[in-house]
């Protein structure tokens, strides 16, 4: 038994003849007859009764039917279902990133939802350094960092640069300055992200080689918070220069560069093998190799295979 039959069956039941069936399918007469009489065979059991008037199902017919019916909708529903998801009329797309790298994302994936509204996106919140590894075990589709992953079997594709510089408060004596020195920062405050980044460890070795304290205070969750205390004067801090670009262009905040700190962070979006990826992350990632949207300082976008 197989769903070409079933449809046959289907289609004897519904039309209440053969002839109408036949008709309706395409098929002859003698090729419908023949698939019940096969059907029959195969299940043991007469499906149809044939008089005058046409065919009416045996109650093992009519058991038969409600089965049928409801396997060839599922069927018309997966393949309505897939062909939405090729069309992205449909669709699911996961992305794992951290807090700062949500910041780089937000102009493309304002761009993808407008492009496909239909396709539902999450972004999930993950550590940096476990980015890589929930993308193998496929806990999400696309992942977004600012390092080389180490792991194999993982493609990585640039989509922007950017710089950490000091944040301060409008007021603040630095906030004036083209640029400071890390020699200048031995007597500030500085407020941090309470999660320690592979960027913090190189702030604080470059900060022990020019034998200058760090004199962090203050510890908070998010950049979000860390923004706000600083406009508030309670503290500096050295953050990329895209977690604050809004709040520098309202006059909110300051970026100075630091000389001797060179830390440019190369954002990357990162998959598994092209081939097993789905329709809604395929076009994502052609979103973000085409020229990029405002408000990035991005580079040339390309593929770098690790």
């Amino acid at each position: 038994m197989d769903l070409s039959q079933l449809e046959v069956f289907v289609a004897v039941v519904e039309e209440r003849h053969f002839s109408r069936a036949a008709s309706k399918l395409g098929r002859t007469q003698a090729a419908v007859s023949q698939t019940i009489k096969k059907l029959e065979g195969d299940l043991g059991a007469a499906l149809l009764d044939r008089n005058s008037k046409g065919v009416i199902p045996t109650e093992a017919g009519r058991l038969l039917y409600d089965y049928a019916r409801r396997l060839l909708d599922l069927r018309d529903e997966t393949t309505q279902a897939l062909r939405q998801l090729d069309t992205l009329t449909a669709g699911r797309l996961v992305i794992g990133a951290n807090e700062q790298t949500v910041t780089y994302l937000l102009p493309w994936l304002e761009r993808f939802i407008r492009m496909y509204p239909a396709v539902h996106v999450e972004v999930k919140r993950c550590r940096a350094s476990d980015v890589p590894a929930e993308v193998l075990r496929h806990s999400v589709e696309l992942g977004v960092i600012s390092f080389a992953p180490p792991e194999a079997g993982l493609h990585a594709l640039t989509i922007a640069t950017d710089a950490v510089a000091l944040v301060t408060a409008p007021h603040h004596p630095l906030a004036g300055c083209a640029s400071v020195s890390i020699r200048e920062l031995g007597q500030e405050t500085f407020i941090a992200h309470n999660v320690v980044s592979r960027y913090r460890l190189q702030v604080v070795e470059a900060f022990a080689r020019h034998r200058t304290p760090l004199r962090i205070t203050v510890e908070l969750p998010s950049i979000e918070a860390i923004k706000r205390m600083i406009e508030a004067g309670i503290g500096v801090s050295l953050l990329p220069r895209l977690c604050v670009a809004a709040e520098v262009a309202r006059g909110q905040l300051a970026a100075v560069p630091v000389r001797e700190m060179r830390l440019a962070r190369k954002l990357r979006v990162i998959h598994r093998q092209p081939s097993s990826l789905s329709r809604a992350a395929q076009a994502f990632i052609a979103l973000v190799r085409h020229p990029e949207p405002e408000n990035t300082s991005p580079e040339s976008t390309r593929p770098e295979n690790t």
